[in-house]
Formats: structure tokens, sequence, C-alpha cells
């Protein structure tokens, strides 16, 4: 079955940086884009990078210049570098991916900026 894992997360100050991890399995990694999500407390769940099988990738405005996805096909691993941290990325961040109708998620991994 399609098992999502991520990994990464901490405490960093703010203008510090983290990188994500998210080990799937379960199904053939290369042939499927994949997301990357956040949760604050009290918020909507919030897309904060998409790339796709070929590797284009998209970002909102919140994000773009600051977080990077990238994908390793050998190693069915998704990653989010994230850089210039800000105490609005404190969030529980999920790795995301959608066959057909299906949605499936990690158990997140949670993203503290604190000083």
């Amino acid at each position: 079955q399609v098992r999502l894992v991520e990994s990464g997360g901490g405490l960093v100050q703010p203008g510090g940086s983290l990188r994500l991890s998210c080990a799937a399995s379960g199904f053939t990694f290369s042939r499927y884009a994949m997301n990357w999500y956040r949760q604050a407390p009290g918020k909507e769940r919030e897309l904060v990078a998409s790339i796709t099988t070929g590797g284009s990738t998209n970002y909102p405005d919140s994000v773009k210049g600051r977080f990077t996805v990238s994908r390793d096909n050998a190693g069915n691993t998704l990653f989010l570098q994230m850089n210039s941290l800000k105490f609005e990325d404190t969030a529980v961040y999920y790795c995301h991916l959608q066959i057909v109708i299906m949605n499936y998620w990690g158990q997140g991994t949670q993203v503290t900026v604190s000083s």
C-alpha cells in the first residue's frame, strides 16, 4: 500500500534553513506528481510546493524564492529545501500524492521557527 513518511522537521531560528524528506513506497514514484502541504494551528492546510514527473515546480508567492522542491526517483524520495525561514512558516508539513481520486498523506513533520 502507499506509504509516505516525512522527516527532517525541527526547531530553527528565523533566517535559518531546514531540509525535509519524504520517503515514498507502495507505488511507482517516478510516475506521479508530488506535493508538499503545510498546516499551521488554527489554519487550513495549504499547498507550498509541487513537482511534476518531469521536474517542473510550482510555489505560492508566500514561499517562492525561499523553498525548493526536488525529487530523487531512484531513491523514491521527495525533498523540500527551506531557506530564509520566517515565523509564519511554523506548521506541520505533509507530503501528498494524488492517484486518480485518492489522496494520500504522510503523518507530517513539525517545523517550528522561533528565536
